[in-house]
């Protein structure tokens, strides 16, 4: 194995542990708003935005606001069911990519590459350093992920010619 291999090696294994993590976050998340079930979330979320001294009215506070009802309208079955999804293709990339199989980097550059044209959209409207930086580390990963893929088809390519 080369120096370029190594660390190509060393990027999947990154990638393949950020994508589990992501996972098993959303695990945790279904849980948390599962344990909320029985509870007023809105209150929750005032009395979360008084304990900071952040103020309702501004845009984060708000957005929270927004999201916490969000939260409470949905049905229970509806969150859990996308985060059990979510969280399963995020693990299964992770195992792919953590075993360097080329469906697993074909289901990270494709599940990554959809979120492109929402952040892209998400910029124009309104770009703040976090975006811009989210945005920027998601089409690293995917760039370097379709990279991959064209070595490895080339790499096979290679390796039919000389059988």
């Amino acid at each position: 194995m080369n120096v370029i291999q190594s660390s190509s090696r060393k990027v999947l294994r990154f990638i393949a542990l950020f994508e589990g993590l992501k996972g098993f976050a959303a695990i945790a998340s279904a849980f948390g708003i599962l344990s909320l079930i029985h509870h007023d979330i809105r209150h929750l979320a005032n009395e979360m935005i008084g304990h900071f001294g952040a103020d309702p009215t501004h845009h984060y506070p708000e957005l929270f606001l927004q999201y916490a009802d969000l939260i409470a309208r949905t049905p229970t079955s509806s969150i859990l069911l996308l985060a059990f999804l979510y969280a399963t293709i995020r693990i299964a990339e992770a195992i792919g990519l953590w075993l360097d199989t080329a469906w697993g980097e074909w289901l990270a550059a494709l599940s990554g590459g959809m979120y492109i044209p929402f952040e892209i959209r998400h910029l124009m409207k309104e770009m703040t350093a976090v975006s811009l930086a989210i945005f920027l580390f998601n089409l690293a990963i995917v760039t370097f992920l379709v990279i991959q893929l064209y070595h490895r088809k080339k790499s096979n390519g290679k390796d039919q010619e000389v059988a």
